[in-house]
């Protein structure tokens, strides 16, 4: 995973994206904050580049999605979130009851969920699944950890 500024650098030339201090800042929110929602990016990112606009980071985040380097998420009834693991067809388990986001890996294989039952014609190369149920923290069956 990439940690440093030369690698979010690195991973923006390789987009074909241009180097700025947005980007490289977003991105590191990101990496840093999975399943984080806008304003959270907006806060990390403002605590090195406190005079960014809202805009540039909603613009950033869709350059980033666009480009490959992130993925955009929104569970049912949450607000859009971003993650940095692009690309391997993961899923996602959120909670209920306090709204965290955790991924999952897919089941079984490499990707089953691209089989659908019937694509209607359709080339499937990415399914969307989200598991919903309560967090150990919310959970009543489960004593809370320190974790959460």
């Amino acid at each position: 995973m990439p940690t440093t500024t030369a690698d979010f650098e690195r991973m923006l030339r390789e987009a074909a994206l241009r180097v700025t201090r947005p980007r490289v800042a977003v991105l590191s929110a990101v990496h840093d904050h999975p399943h984080a929602d806008t304003d959270s990016i907006i806060g990390v990112v403002r605590r090195d580049l406190p005079k960014v606009s809202h805009q540039a980071v909603y613009d950033v985040l869709r350059a980033l999605t666009a480009a490959g380097l992130l993925r955009r998420i929104q569970p049912m009834g949450s607000v859009a979130r971003y993650e940095a693991r692009v690309g391997d067809n993961h899923h996602h388990v959120a909670c209920r009851s306090c709204g965290v986001v955790v991924d999952v890996d897919c089941a079984v294989g490499a990707a089953p969920c691209l089989t659908a039952a019937d694509a209607h014609g359709f080339t499937i190369d990415e399914a969307e699944v989200i598991y919903w149920g309560l967090c150990p923290a919310c959970s009543p069956d489960t004593v809370p950890d320190d974790n959460h």
